[in-house]
């Protein structure tokens, strides 16, 4: 696939579909009386759908018997909002890190002016012939001084940094990737990713900060979180292999996870249309607070209820006879991780989704939220869209530093796996049970049910 060609799958998997007149009239109705949910499902971007407004009950259950806990329970509303319909897999996140390369490639190493896009600067004027017959022309005028990197040019059928022209594997190698096991590995902290964000202290004051921040997953987790077990042939292949391209991205870190979020925000932007619900609404992708997390994890089972949660009555196919089948990844005993059909993590869309069109909320893999974690976070919060924002340096102590997940593992028992249960890890640690998915915030609607009978008739 040539590199130009990527660029248009990355439109396909992370841009809006394209803004026809009914689509068009959809985002001018909506906030109108008679905007429904069905109206702006069909707006939802590639890959997310839409989960209307709605309140939960939130019921503490954390799994840290040595911490203090708030266990009293708190209604809050989350507003609409769109989510991933399944986490961030493999050849997304891949897509990510290929660009921020390239990126990088080009600019610090390369400097080709090949590969950049000439900007035009204010038109000058000039006189052309003489006397009465002098004519003024306007003559456009071209400089490089704000470079703007040219895709078409970096053509080739794998991204730029592993290219096998001489010239360009001499600039690279050594300085931004290395060879690892006969492959072209990049070189960790070589590969970054700077963008503002919003930051927020302590003591809830925000300001706009530059983060920087090395994008290529921790390939080795497997091997890091299981020692005395062999894992190498996950280490090696997980990330890399295409047979894995569709199981979730794992070995992300929170401030990883944050950072693709920003930059696939860019590059919705740029391929949306100017009519399209992200530019109407100025819309970004983000992490879920936990609140939206559980608020969409709960759409269909009770959290006590575990068995509706793991199981699916199916007819099997040669007994003829109905049996329940486990219809959720996760660990079912001590030293049993594969009766639910999958050693380690599944395909994105293993099992049926819920109510909603959400895949694999509990189990596969537990999901990194947008919350700081705090045992008493429901004091802390307000009841309509909670979250608790805190970014904490990397030299702060470790209390500080943790972020909550949610749902169970692959690796996890039954009891991790309710809508409920939170839990933490800190921000800067990856491990091969952990990724994410991300959401964007929703226009808020007005259903036909909550209308009063005067507005529902007109």
């Amino acid at each position: 696939m040539k590199f130009t060609q990527v660029a248009i799958t990355l439109s396909a998997i992370l841009a809006i579909t394209a803004c026809k007149s009914k689509r068009l009239a959809d985002i001018d109705n909506i906030g109108k009386s008679r905007t429904t949910l069905q109206s702006l499902t069909p707006l939802a971007p590639h890959g997310m759908v839409f989960v209307p407004a709605g309140s939960i009950v939130e019921k503490d259950v954390v799994k840290d018997t040595l911490m203090a806990q708030d266990t009293a329970a708190k209604t809050v509303t989350v507003s609409a909002f769109f989510m991933d319909q399944t986490e961030v897999t493999n050849k997304q996140y891949r897509m990510f890190v290929d660009w921020v390369a390239d990126s990088v490639a080009i600019t610090d190493y390369l400097k080709d002016e090949k590969y950049f896009q000439k900007t035009k600067k204010a038109a000058t004027t000039t006189r052309k012939g003489k006397g009465k017959n002098a004519t003024t022309v306007e003559v456009p005028t071209f400089a490089d001084t704000t470079k703007m990197i040219d895709w078409s040019k970096a053509d080739g059928r794998t991204p730029l940094w592993q290219s096998q022209d001489p010239t360009i594997k001499g600039a690279l190698f050594g300085k931004l990737y290395t060879m690892e096991n006969g492959r072209p590995t990049l070189i960790r902290n070589a590969v970054v990713y700077r963008f503002d964000r919003r930051s927020v202290d302590r003591n809830g004051a925000s300001r706009y900060i530059t983060d920087t921040v090395a994008v290529p997953p921790n390939t080795k987790v497997w091997s890091t979180d299981f020692p005395n077990s062999q894992m190498e042939v996950m280490d090696n292949n997980y990330f890399t292999n295409r047979g894995y391209d569709e199981h979730p991205v794992v070995g992300v870190t929170w401030k990883q996870a944050r950072a693709y979020a920003n930059w696939r925000s860019k590059m919705i932007y740029a391929t949306a249309g100017e009519r399209s619900l992200v530019k109407t609404y100025n819309l970004q992708y983000n992490l879920p607070s936990e609140a939206q997390w559980e608020y969409a994890a709960s759409m269909d089972t009770k959290p006590e209820d575990m068995s509706k949660l793991a199981t699916v009555n199916l007819k099997d196919k040669k007994t003829k006879k109905n049996v329940d089948m486990l219809a959720v990844n996760f660990k079912q005993q001590e030293g049993d991780y594969r009766k639910d059909g999958g050693t380690f993590t599944m395909h994105v869309k293993s099992y049926a989704p819920n109510s909603v069109g959400l895949y694999n909320m509990m189990g596969n893999v537990s999901e990194w939220t947008l919350d700081a974690f705090s045992p008493s976070y429901k004091q802390l919060v307000h009841d309509l869209n909670p979250v608790l924002l805190y970014d904490a340096d990397d030299s702060e102590a470790e209390a500080m530093r943790r972020k909550v997940i949610r749902g169970g593992s692959w690796k996890d028992n039954a009891t991790l796996l309710t809508p409920s249960t939170r839990n933490y890890e800190i921000q800067n640690v990856a491990h091969s049970y952990i990724g994410f998915r991300c959401v964007m915030p929703a226009p808020d609607i007005v259903l036909e049910q909550t209308k009063t009978r005067k507005f529902a008739n007109k």
